[in-house]
């Protein structure tokens, strides 16, 4: 693996590709060298339940502002490192919105059939191919892919083959790469042991991805969150580890949480539900106190401090 300016370039990516590979890198990282990564796939993997209910704010399903302006409104508008969402979605707003950093999710599957029904496969929906045809018919800022995989699933052989060869494709056209690596299917009893997730981080290694997102793992009596946390992070060597962000809590809760996940070594976050089920003001603002979380290594009254300002509380 090159080497340049600190940051490593993987070997399968090609020397003509390099330049490509790094600026994609830094345009999503910032100076940091982490990832804020502002997660909207759930269109298609949870349907409407993340977009209407008693806990979402109105901003996200009002007539006048529907639910998909509002994920590209504050993608456009917030601080953050990329927006992560499927190919189509891009398609259809990406015009509308071209200052964003584009990560194209390939596969998708619904939440309709349980996995106590049936194992769950999420099929590739879009090519490499078709990432780099419209990041180049479009003129758009599409830095990278997103794959997801369920081990654990009896189909995981298959998302582990097509897992390998979007990763291995997108390096080739200097494509940074995120793998969602989850524990699903009738064989997991846990999806968040801890030695269970520091292997589903290896395997995301192991296919040469560059950040692995999973979910955190839980403390045991023999290890605490900290070092649940920190034994995923070593098992995926040079691959960063970026934590899922759960369902929306209360602001100084969910930004100690995030906080100590990157002080137990993760390199950034990936954030849906506590971004864009909140109002549009208090979105961005939360896009804010987390950028100061990842970028700025501010601590967390810091970041409630640019929330609150963003928001012009007293």
């Amino acid at each position: 693996m090159k080497k340049q300016n600190s940051i490593d370039i993987p070997a399968d990516v090609p020397s003509h590709a390099a330049q490509e590979y790094l600026h994609n890198y830094q345009a999503i990282t910032k100076p940091s060298n982490r990832l804020f990564l502002f997660a909207a796939d759930q269109k298609i993997e949870h349907l409407n339940e993340d977009f209407y209910g008693p806990d979402i704010h109105p901003d996200v399903h009002h007539v006048d502002h529907l639910h998909v302006d509002h994920l590209f409104e504050i993608a456009q508008q917030g601080k953050i490192g990329a927006f992560a969402t499927h190919l189509g979605l891009i398609a259809r707003y990406g015009k509308q919105y071209p200052s964003i950093n584009y990560i194209v999710k390939l596969n998708a599957k619904t939440n309709l059939i349980p996995a106590k029904q049936r194992d769950p496969i999420s099929q590739e929906l879009w090519s490499v191919n078709d990432v780099v045809n419209m990041k180049e018919q479009s003129d758009l800022n599409i830095r990278g892919i997103g794959f997801s995989i369920y081990l654990g699933s009896e189909f995981e052989h298959e998302m582990l083959a097509q897992a390998a060869e979007a990763i291995f494709n997108a390096h080739q056209h200097g494509l940074i790469t995120i793998l969602w690596a989850y524990l699903r299917g009738k064989s997991i009893e846990d999806d968040q042991d801890p030695f269970l997730i520091a292997g589903a981080a290896g395997v995301a290694t192991s296919l040469g991805a560059d950040f692995v997102k999973i979910k955190p793992p839980h403390a045991t009596k023999a290890l605490s969150n900290t070092d649940a946390l920190k034994l995923a992070c070593d098992a995926a060597g040079n691959t960063k580890v970026i934590c899922s962000g759960q369902a929306k809590d209360e602001p100084h809760h969910f930004l100690q949480t995030v906080y100590d996940q990157l002080k137990a070594g993760t390199s950034g976050c990936a954030i849906g539900r506590n971004i864009f089920q909140r109002s549009e003001p208090e979105a961005i603002a939360m896009t804010e106190a987390l950028s100061a979380l990842v970028h700025d290594n501010a601590s967390v009254e810091r970041a409630l401090e640019f929330y609150r300002k963003a928001l012009s509380i007293k």
